[in-house]
């Protein structure tokens, strides 16, 4: 069965110029061109992933993504304008799933689309068994994670990251690493995408028992999910 991508975006005209490169590659492509729209047709559920633009008139890509976020984990990707810094971080707090700064290309909106997926639902983890880091517990078969015995409200690229930390814990990995695990795509200069998420992250696991942030920053090394001692 085929992925079913939702478009919102207000540009008509790149809709279906980006509808017709991606049902060609495999998808099946829905569209809606208002924010308003958007919101209640990602909502309905039926898809897979949701591809949303940033500057729309009426209700704004922004707002649409926290419409979203308040009742679904749906991986989204956001379309944003090239080297506009604040919405690309504005729109990761929020709790999407990665960026593509526009214009960006058919191909490669398709090869980021796929990368996500991949990573939202891996081919090989059926049989995974779960990953017990002292209190937190990681089940990659079923894409879910609690720590102290709460579940963790995480978006797919969240977990990918807390997945990939508790396979490493008590060592720092890069965000170069991260980044093609979580991200399926390489580290590029002055990309913040992994820094927010963990900010976002840190905030669902908590702390320590002795207040420190259950991940830390490893100077030059990347992060480090921290294993609590006697757990």
């Amino acid at each position: 069965m085929s992925a079913r991508i939702l478009l919102v975006d207000d540009d008509i005209e790149l809709v279906e110029m980006l509808r017709d490169y991606l049902e060609r590659d495999g998808f099946t492509v829905a569209a809606v061109h208002d924010g308003a729209a958007g919101a209640v047709t990602a909502l309905a559920g039926g898809h897979d992933l949701v591809v949303l633009d940033v500057m729309m008139p009426g209700i704004s890509g922004i707002q649409v993504l926290a419409r979203i976020r308040a009742a679904s984990a749906v991986p989204v990707l956001m379309l944003t304008a090239r080297g506009d810094d604040a919405d690309r971080i504005t729109g990761l707090e929020l709790g999407a799933d990665d960026y593509v700064p526009k214009p960006c290309t058919p191909r490669e909106l398709a090869a980021r689309i796929r990368a996500i997926l991949k990573r939202a639902v891996p081919a090989a983890v059926a049989a995974a068994p779960a990953i017990v880091v002292g209190t937190l517990t990681v089940w990659p078969a079923q894409r879910r994670a609690e720590r102290a015995g709460k579940a963790l409200s995480l978006t797919s690229t969240e977990f990918n990251l807390v997945e990939a930390l508790a396979r490493n814990a008590g060592r720092p990995v890069s965000k170069a690493e991260l980044s093609q695990e979580a991200l399926g795509r390489p580290l590029t200069r002055f990309d913040r995408s992994i820094d927010v998420h963990m900010s976002s992250i840190r905030q669902k696991l908590g702390t320590l028992a002795d207040g420190r942030s259950c991940i830390q920053t490893v100077i030059r090394k990347g992060y480090q999910l921290i294993v609590e001692e006697g757990a």
